[in-house]
């Protein structure tokens, strides 16, 4: 896709529905790794649907010289840095995969960061008045961050195709692969917490087929709720609080008369 198609897509997603453009609904997106959260992701992108990707907001507050960076740096020494002086992402993983309180260690340290990134980029879609906005985040349950979204869409697999398909793509052992699956919440789990299955067993034509009904389910109309969380709602409040006080100060003066 050239820069003018993708600047096109993003536009689309944010004029769906002239009357309607001021109007935002976040969906969750999560999954397991391996899982085919991505495929589903880019989904969502061919469709004009903007995506705030939690794993690329991750990558920005470890970029050499931020808050984040300073801080990893501080609490797992310099042995994690290259030559030249960025964080070595793979050795990084490698230490908090195998290691359930360092892992735990790093997620208190950059959860603040990669908050505060993933709400400047939904604050960013919002003013831009986006309906439909997807929060792409792995650990969407164990982050708290399904609080913010509704529906919440998981990416399901069975734990014997999510390994082979780590193995895979990653080049690993079974003994590694198996670490950073247990480093997450299991996908059977979050499938009880979920509002929308997506199995990912078969091939990607059955992916595209499944998302496509899942697709009709989450840009319907939104509800009041989700109404009165957008722009247009919020601006519908203040204009209604606004004539409310004008109203009473009117009354009050003309009591006073």
């Amino acid at each position: 896709m050239n820069s003018n198609a993708g600047q096109r897509s993003s536009l689309r997603s944010c004029l769906i529905g002239k009357s309607t453009s001021l109007e935002m609904r976040i969906i969750g997106l999560t999954g397991g790794i391996a899982s085919g959260k991505s495929a589903v992701s880019n989904l969502f992108k061919a469709h004009g649907i903007p995506v705030v990707d939690a794993d690329l907001v991750a990558r920005d507050v470890l970029k050499k010289g931020t808050g984040g960076y300073k801080r990893v740096v501080a609490a797992f020494g310099e042995d994690i840095l290259l030559a030249n002086g960025d964080v070595d992402r793979p050795k990084l993983g490698q230490i908090v995969f195998s290691d359930p309180a360092k892992r735990q260690l790093l997620n208190r340290l950059l959860a603040p960061f990669i908050s505060s990134g993933i709400i400047w980029e939904i604050v960013k879609l919002w003013l831009k008045g986006c309906k439909i906005i997807v929060l792409d985040v792995p650990l969407l349950f164990e982050a708290k961050m399904d609080r913010w979204t509704k529906p919440i869409l998981l990416v399901w697999v069975d734990p014997e195709t999510q390994l082979q398909r780590l193995m895979a793509r990653d080049k690993t052992s079974e003994e590694d692969a198996r670490n950073r699956i247990k480093s997450q919440m299991p996908l059977d789990l979050k499938r009880d917490k979920a509002d929308i299955i997506i199995e990912n067993t078969g091939s990607l034509e059955d992916l595209n087929e499944h998302f496509e009904k899942v697709l009709s389910q989450v840009t319907r109309p939104l509800s009041w709720t989700e109404f009165g969380l957008s722009r247009r709602g919020a601006l519908s409040v203040l204009v209604f609080i606004t004539l409310g006080v004008f109203m009473c100060k009117k009354m009050y003066n003309d009591r006073n008369i």
